[in-house]
């Protein structure tokens, strides 16, 4: 990996991940993108967490990150959007500018977080539902009604990135997870294929959505085969249950 230009000394950082997990992708996707190196350790998810994860994140949850650097020694940090919030503010970039790096930066930071809550309530929270609605047709219906009326519009500026951005912003770092499995598993097999197709008939949406996808901070850590693989785990152990 690229090593990490700012001042002092290197941050050391130790991510507790697992590679099929979509909120671990945020945080791989802002780490990529931002060149910072890093050791990983694979938590296994279907399994009960080791006592020594436990130790380091009583909660059992991933990601976690350990950070040190010439101030702080071996602190823990959780949850993906604090991680990626730390990593962006630890080294602004095209992601998301510091706060005070210019009079626009506060506003630039308040309209990435409000397009990343609009996408996580209207979308990327809603596919889960959509495997498993009794009616998945109908709920597609709506989910793709409301994508058109509260995201469509906040992507018409879209460069080909959010709020007029040539480059890759922390914006789509959060979210693309989340897109990346809608459209993996519209495949009529988990999710309706309506589903997909919906989203790639709105054009802003559409454009943006291509070029996400085929970032190579995104693309390079987003493993649709194993996706696939595990989502088809998860629903047998569903049907098994009902």
């Amino acid at each position: 990996m690229a090593s990490y230009d700012a001042p002092g000394i290197p941050p050391r950082i130790t991510l507790y991940t697992n590679l099929d997990c979509p909120w671990c992708q945020r945080v791989h996707f802002v780490l990529s993108e931002l060149k910072i190196p890093f050791e990983q350790v694979i938590i296994d998810l279907d399994v009960p967490r080791p006592q020594w994860y436990l130790d380091i994140n009583p909660r059992g949850l991933v990601p976690a990150i350990k950070f040190s650097n010439d101030v702080v020694t071996n602190e823990i940090i959780y949850e993906s959007n604090i991680i990626s919030q730390f990593l962006v503010d630890l080294r602004p970039s095209n992601l998301l500018p510091a706060s005070l790096a210019d009079p626009a930066a506060p506003l630039r930071r308040a309209k990435i977080q409000f397009f990343i809550d609009t996408f996580m309530g209207k979308l990327g929270g809603q596919w889960h539902a959509v495997l498993r609605a009794d009616n998945p047709d109908a709920k597609v219906d709506e989910v793709l009604a409301n994508v058109e009326k509260f995201i469509e519009p906040l992507l018409a500026s879209a460069a080909p990135f959010y709020d007029d951005s040539k480059e890759l912003t922390y914006a789509e770092t959060q979210v693309a997870p989340f897109l990346l499995r809608i459209y993996s598993l519209s495949n009529g097999t988990y999710l309706p294929t309506k589903f997909k197709t919906g989203l790639q008939g709105l054009p802003n949406f559409s454009k943006w959505a291509a070029a996400v996808q085929e970032h190579p901070s995104i693309k390079s850590n987003y493993n649709e085969t194993s996706v696939l693989e595990r989502t088809g785990k998860m629903m047998a152990k569903l049907k098994a249950k009902a």
